[in-house]
């Protein structure tokens, strides 16, 4: 099935009526919104109906989590990447996405609006009004107020019915009878899922009659109580959502006090987090390397921080992190917490870098994906607070996000602390290398070539401001000048310009000690020379070189190189006459930019196979390639390109494979390919001849 949804939370019991109702609404009207008190299961029954109604999308069903944003900036950019838009388009406007889905059939499922109600409204209906095949699904504490919605208030389970006490039970674990404590906490706490689940995880510890009495003295307390914490305005069911304020605040209630103070530093978290991380930003005090652990653990047993997934990430949900964050605030202790969060992810972002030149760079660039929310948190402290910093962070994780398809974001960030900070020397030059990359990325090459000569000056300062001989001088070229150079050589190359191309990264490579392995950056110039020398038509000796770098690469566990290197020898039997050899390292590519979720490489590598299938005769496999290639190309908001040298050879195959096989014949393959799911596509293309 296309698109991506979560996977549905066991716990769902009942809601049969309300899912109905979100069913018909949604074969009905174009934008269904359910609202309901935070924790009232709007999610859980979104997702439902979601898997539900999946089959009648032929273009899929796809999620989008709006919980882990603060601000609207990022909100387009996130709703693209959730419909596997890679986010290449220069641009900050929706036209790129309203492109993508302007032909499509899908559901776009938006959880979580109520913080972003006013962005997501305008959004929303600029999506529904350019694509006239698009259904939206949204859930929040109050609509959208967009014209044309339909909203479905959702009630809590009916406290005294059988799927509140369903819930308890299978939250407890235990069959209890209806009649008896279990069935009078269901009424207390107003059959209200999120508050079930939180009182569930206490009657384990204590028993289902010691849950019941206590319930009772905390929910007799007066509107105004020590359980009124959460202060926002609420439009929609206020009266329920004191009970789970109240019932939050049991929970917290019941906490130790180390579990207490660990849920309020644990609040600023916005994505997954393990141990470690806990411990490097909520630590401190009482809690320490000793006590931390546990903490976590009370908390994980009362419910209130979801067990560790397979990596040992935990999450909390929202209206639970909220809580903690009101009693972060009220403990004077949110600035600090903030600073030590972006600090440990600062640090992290720099550990990834220093780790993409080795075995682990794999590792370490699916790190920084994992991370992604809460590197964005931090990026956003340290604008505020430090913008040195923010600059030392965005450059160390600007190119992976760039590989990632994240582009926009890559930017954004990088011309944000570039403005606002003014730290000189490696960290600068670094930042501009990671943003001229970017915007060549992007095909904005008239700035790529600004931010290119800026990023050689800010080089040959940082690496030359010293006499040669003193301990912070050179007299040859370090790793920014060679970056510098790489930038102006992939520039080079992109606009058409080989022999450019060589002589830059010529020119430093013959003044630098060190051999290719050496660093990243000199392993980048090597890869920029090898492409030149293949645009210059000197194939022997760029294959030879691509062949000597590709076992380099092998030897470190080098994965981007590698795959770059793949393309570049599938290109060179492409040029030399040989398209089964160029089929071979196009697929070698396509299985290295996969493994990367690199949709751009992606669509780069189905263009090279798609032209060697043609330079071999095999028009209907050519022809199924080349639609997923454009499928590929339609996801990252761009039009088909590529390296000058592909793009004449695969309009020339092209041509001729079409007259073998006929015009009618190609456009059919070409179109199912097209219209299919690309992902069926790209496994058929890895495949080979003798498959099917």
């Amino acid at each position: 099935m296309r698109g991506h949804l979560p996977d549905e939370n066991p716990g769902f019991v009942g809601r049969r009526t309300e899912l109905e109702r979100v069913s018909a609404a949604l074969a009905e009207h174009r934008l269904v919104t359910v609202t309901g008190v935070g924790g009232v299961g709007k999610t859980r029954l979104a997702l439902r109906a979601a898997h539900r109604a999946a089959e009648r999308y032929p273009d899929g069903a796809w999620w989008t989590d709006l919980g882990q944003l603060d601000g609207e900036r990022l909100l387009v950019a996130l709703v693209a990447d959730s419909v596997d838009l890679a986010d290449h388009t220069p641009g900050t406007s929706a036209a790129g996405l309203c492109r993508r889905l302007a032909d499509d059939r899908l559901l776009l499922v938006l959880d979580s609006c109520e913080h972003l109600a006013e962005p997501c409204a305008r959004l929303v209906a600029e999506l529904l009004a350019a694509a006239p095949g698009l259904t939206v699904l949204a859930t929040s504490r109050r609509p959208l107020g967009v014209a044309g919605e339909e909203t479905i208030a959702l009630d809590p389970l009916p406290p005294a019915g059988p799927d509140a006490l369903a819930l308890l039970r299978r939250a407890a674990g235990e069959d209890f009878p209806a009649a008896g404590p279990a069935g009078e906490i269901c009424v207390r706490l107003e059959g209200i899922p999120l508050a079930l689940e939180l009182a569930a995880a206490q009657i384990r510890l204590q028993g289902a009659e010691a849950v019941r009495d206590q319930l009772g003295s905390r929910l007799d307390a007066p509107p105004g109580a020590r359980f009124d914490l959460l202060a926002h305005t609420e439009r929609v069911w206020p009266g329920r959502h004191q009970t789970l304020r109240a019932a939050i605040g049991w929970s917290h209630e019941l906490s130790t006090p180390l579990e207490r103070l660990l849920w309020a530093r644990l609040s600023v978290f916005r994505g997954p987090f393990d141990l470690a991380s806990a411990t490097a930003v909520c630590g401190g005090g009482p809690l320490d390397r000793a006590t931390l652990p546990e903490a976590l653990d009370g908390l994980v047993r009362s419910s209130v921080v979801r067990p560790p997934d397979a990596a040992g990430r935990h999450r909390m949900l929202d209206t639970i992190r909220e809580y903690g964050a009101t009693w972060l605030d009220r403990t004077g202790e949110a600035g600090t917490v903030a600073d030590r969060h972006a600090a440990h992810f600062r640090g992290l972002a720099r550990r990834a870098e220093t780790e993409w030149h080795g075995a682990r760079q794999l590792r370490w660039y699916r790190t920084v994906d994992a991370h992604h929310t809460d590197l964005r948190t931090a990026l956003d402290r340290l604008l505020r607070t430090d913008p040195d910093a923010a600059l030392d962070l965005v450059g160390s994780v600007a190119f992976a996000w760039s590989c990632r398809g994240r582009l926009r974001e890559a930017r954004d960030g990088l011309e944000q602390a570039l403005v606002l900070s003014e730290a000189r020397g490696r960290v600068r030059a670094r930042a501009l290398w990671a943003l001229g990359v970017t915007l060549v990325l992007q095909g904005e090459f008239g700035p790529a070539q600004d931010v290119s000569e800026r990023c050689a000056r800010e080089a040959r300062h940082a690496e030359y401001a010293e006499p040669a001989g003193t301990a912070t001088g050179r007299d040859r070229p370090g790793d920014l000048t060679l970056d510098a150079a790489a930038l102006a050589g992939l520039l080079a190359l992109t606009t058409g310009r080989p022999t450019a191309a060589d002589v830059v990264v010529g020119h430093v490579l013959d003044a630098a000690r060190g051999g290719p392995a050496d660093s990243a950056a000199r392993l980048r110039c090597h890869l920029v020379r090898v492409f030149a020398l293949t645009g210059l038509g000197r194939l022997a000796e760029a294959r030879e070189r691509a062949l000597r770098l590709r076992a380099l690469c092998e030897e470190l566990d080098e994965h981007w190189t590698r795959t770059a290197l793949e393309y570049q020898l599938a290109l060179t039997g492409l040029l030399e006459g040989d398209p089964a050899a160029a089929s071979v390292h196009a697929r070698a590519m396509l299985e290295g930019t996969r493994r990367l979720g690199a949709s751009l490489g992606v669509a780069l590598g189905l263009d090279v196979l798609a032209t060697a299938l043609a330079a071999a005769g095999e028009g209907e496999r050519a022809a199924d390639v080349s639609g997923t290639g454009e499928a590929y190309w339609r996801s990252t908001g761009q039009p088909r390109r590529g390296l000058p040298g592909l793009r004449a050879l695969h309009e020339k195959y092209t041509d001729t494979v079409r007259a073998s096989i006929g015009e009618p014949a190609y456009e059919e393959i070409f179109l199912r390919a097209l219209t299919g799911l690309p992902q069926d596509g790209l496994d058929r293309a890895l495949r080979g001849p003798g498959h099917t």
